[in-house]
């Protein structure tokens, strides 16, 4: 199978409302129909301890209200027991999309957290070497996966499933066959609060992983536009705005008509009325608004989109689906997947 080519990179123009300071180019990229890279295997773990909100208030973890949080949806997160690590939640979903991969091209990995990019060192150590413990090869070390080339960044917060396709796509060339492993992984760095004050948003401590592929199965890549900011204030309205905007332009690109599919959106948890307004504005005649697991696990970071795309796959080919990925005062992103037929890779 060849890989897609990139059929075009434009500007978008128009991506701010009235009055609104501009903001970075967006990268826009519309796969060719043809070929495409194809999304399958979907794996995730949360740490193991559930707290309901009156938990996290009383352990002092909580910034905010309970009544906020409830209000919004949010009633229970997770977080890592004592016996546990980030990098020990991360090999198992990690281990379960290699060993549909056997030979692998690249592992990228994303962390929201700069902390969680690398393992805890000794305060008193004053040699870099030592202290530079990546969590990838402490991951890799664990399955004994050695000789595979790997990226990591943290730059690209919640935003980072999105961040992960760039990425990853980007790892091809004409004649490669052999598929790219994606992991996301974020636990509370120590002192800090499950929430985030200001936002309104409660997180989880998570990990996931899933494949990039050439096999046609899962989800073909139809194409994907993201924009990034570095105002530390963005009205939500505005960010309302620039996701229908942004849908918009590359179904244009993609030369799709939204109007004639059935449609499923998968928004991360958090802000739900903003998300409802963006399906509104849309105006599309069958669309499915999917908001997974709020109440029960919060905000899971770039893995809310992985287990929203794990739970929802019907087989159905051709059905479209929109990721939107927003990490806060830092990127806004989305892609149109088609669903394929078969759902995970031949091994």
């Amino acid at each position: 199978m060849q890989r897609s080519r990139v059929r075009r990179s434009s500007r978008n123009q128009n991506l701010v409302c009235k009055g609104c300071k501009p903001v970075s180019t967006a990268i826009n990229f519309a796969k060719a129909k043809s070929k495409s890279d194809c999304l399958s295997e979907f794996h995730h773990k949360l740490g193991s301890v559930r707290r309901d909100l009156e938990e996290v208030k009383a352990e002092g973890l909580l910034a905010g209200t309970i009544e906020n949080l409830s209000a919004l949806g949010y009633h229970y997160c997770f977080g890592l027991a004592a016996d546990e690590t980030l990098a020990s939640i991360t090999t198992p979903p990690l281990a379960a999309a290699l060993r549909c991969v056997p030979r692998q091209r690249a592992l990228v990995f994303q962390h929201c957290h700069a902390e969680s990019a690398v393992l805890p060192w000794d305060r008193n150590d004053l040699s870099g070497a030592s202290r530079n413990r990546y969590f990838p090869a402490a991951v890799m070390q664990q399955l004994q996966l050695d000789e595979v080339a790997y990226l990591c960044s943290f730059a690209s917060g919640c935003a980072g499933f999105l961040s992960l396709l760039l990425t990853a796509g980007g790892l091809f060339s004409a004649k490669d066959e052999e598929p790219v492993v994606c992991v996301m992984a974020d636990s509370r760095p120590k002192g800090v609060t499950f929430d985030m004050l200001r936002e309104r948003i409660l997180g989880s401590d998570h990990s996931s992983a899933f494949v990039l592929g050439r096999e046609e199965c899962g989800y073909q890549l139809l194409g994907l536009n993201y924009s990034s900011t570095t105002r530390t204030l963005v009205p939500l309205m505005e960010i309302v705005k620039r996701t229908v905007e942004m849908l918009r332009e590359l179904a244009a690109q993609l030369d799709v008509n939204l109007s004639e599919k059935d449609i499923a959106i998968h928004y991360p948890n958090i802000f739900p009325k903003a998300w409802s307004m963006v399906t509104r504005y849309l105006q599309l005649p069958r669309v499915e608004q999917i908001t997974d697991g709020m109440r029960d696990r919060a905000h899971c970071g770039a893995t809310d989109s992985v287990i929203s795309l794990g739970k929802v796959h019907r087989g159905e080919r051709g059905r479209l689906h929109v990721v939107v990925n927003y990490g806060v005062r830092l990127h806004l992103g989305l892609c149109i997947l088609a669903e394929q037929k078969s759902w995970g890779a031949d091994v």
